[in-house]
């Protein structure tokens, strides 16, 4: 839901093909041959006195179905604020920060046709920020092309006019902007679940609120898009995530007018490998944007649950479009991998939250970090383990100290429904 994360109700069960064990190759990376995942033998470390834990915005009755979150000032008063998706609601809230650590929550827009994904940029180039919605339509599995692309234009007032830029497309659930034509307007980059059917599209920005289409790749299950110069070329490429039985990560790399090569740069023949999220950082501070990726989807093959092969990868950008695969760790019902310094030593560590996981089990892990000891070994410590069935996560200062704090939200769709949480965050306890 990075976000989607939300295929959570979305994957095709396809009984009639083989279930392999965990097995991938890679196309686009440095090394073609198949290997295997396998994640360096780490202690699970204790470590959940490191934050203090509170619920955030507005209290809850009933289940909970976040399925974003992401963190920006809106309002660009210096104080870091939050965005969420609540489908429930049917509308994206903004979360106030009105002093540190303390949020006061209210709804920008409602009436969305089940909002997953929000991204806050300042898409019409007057220095506000607007919103970039995707819009899936239904949650549920759907064929009918019930998903839109909806921006919330800002009048610099946080007051929102809705756009709606596309309908009655495949289910959206992710949305990001880059200038990929040079024009000098940010152009859009859209991924479509669908059902049977999905598509990768960017959008060109013609002006007035007018887009034009051009598909990159009609495959159902695309869950996220993410928008960085790759290839060191300077100039904007797509990277993107397709789940269901492909489980494939692909490049779309850009020419500088908006024309694109595809580069798959990994896929599992496991098609129950459970692609839940990517997200772009500079893992290994080379200068150059790595990927993260996570695979913890437990609604498949088999009862939603964990999986031994769910876990934590690292894609590393080797530069001109080559990567090179690593396994980060292990983690049942990993979603949403985020890259932060959590303890400030300078190196970045990667956050991530489980989703689908044996919450019968009291000592089942909800919220890890993969702490990185500045030479890419990377140690798991427990973070907290409620509330259980988190959906989506975002990182970073949000109370001026320095220390990095997190943002979880809860997404409740499948039993046990106890532990639950809507919105949570952790904050690093200060040093004595």
């Amino acid at each position: 839901m990075a976000g989607v994360s939300r295929k959570i109700f979305s994957r095709l069960v396809l009984s009639v093909f083989p279930l392999a064990t965990g097995a991938f190759f890679l196309a686009g990376c440095s090394q073609p041959e198949p290997v295997a995942p396998k994640a360096a033998a780490a202690t699970l470390v204790e470590d959940t006195g490191r934050f203090t834990a509170q619920p955030i915005g507005a209290p809850f009755e009933g289940k909970p179905w976040i399925s974003h979150v992401a963190i920006t000032d809106l309002d660009r008063d210096g104080h870091a604020d939050i965005l969420a998706c609540d489908d429930k609601a049917q509308a994206v809230v903004w979360l106030r920060q009105i002093s540190a650590g303390k949020f006061e929550e209210t709804v920008v827009t409602a009436d969305l046709p089940s909002p997953v994904h929000v991204e806050a940029v300042d898409i019409d180039n007057d220095g506000d920020l607007d919103l970039l919605v995707a819009c899936m339509g239904e949650v549920f599995p759907n064929n009918d092309k019930i998903g839109s692309v909806i921006i919330l234009e800002n009048d610099g007032h946080q007051h929102f006019t809705k756009h709606v830029i596309i309908d009655h497309v495949a289910r959206v659930t992710d949305i990001r902007a880059g200038d990929f034509d040079g024009d000098g307007k940010l152009d859009l980059a859209v991924a479509q679940f669908g059902y049977d059917q999905g598509e990768i599209r960017w959008m060109r920005n013609l002006g007035n609120w007018q887009f034009e289409s051009h598909i990159l790749l009609s495959l159902s299950g695309a869950i996220n898009v993410s928008v960085a110069d790759m290839n060191g070329d300077h100039t904007p490429d797509i990277v993107a995530v397709v789940s269901q039985q492909w489980e494939e990560i692909y490049l779309f790399e850009n020419n500088g007018h908006g024309d694109f090569t595809s580069k798959k740069l990994f896929g599992s023949t496991n098609q129950d490998f459970g692609s839940s999220g990517i997200s772009l950082c500079d893992l290994n501070r080379d200068g150059r944007p790595d990927i993260l990726y996570s695979n913890g989807d437990g609604f498949a093959f088999a009862d939603p649950g964990k999986r031994p092969w769910h876990g934590i990868q690292w894609l590393e950008n080797l530069g001109q479009g080559f990567f090179r695969f690593h396994r980060i760790g292990n983690l049942p019902g990993a979603f949403s991998p985020v890259g932060v310094d959590i303890d400030g030593n300078g190196a970045m560590d990667v956050v991530a939250i489980s989703s689908f996981n044996d919450w019968k089990d009291p000592k089942a892990l909800s919220l890890v970090a993969f702490v990185n000891d500045g030479q890419m070994n990377f140690t798991p410590h427990v973070l907290a383990r409620t509330p259980i069935q988190l959906m989506s996560c975002a990182a970073g200062d949000l109370d001026g100290s320095g220390r990095a704090s997190i943002v979880a939200g809860g997404f409740y769709a499948y039993p046990p429904f106890d532990h639950m949480g809507r919105i949570t965050l952790w904050q690093t306890k200060p040093k004595n």
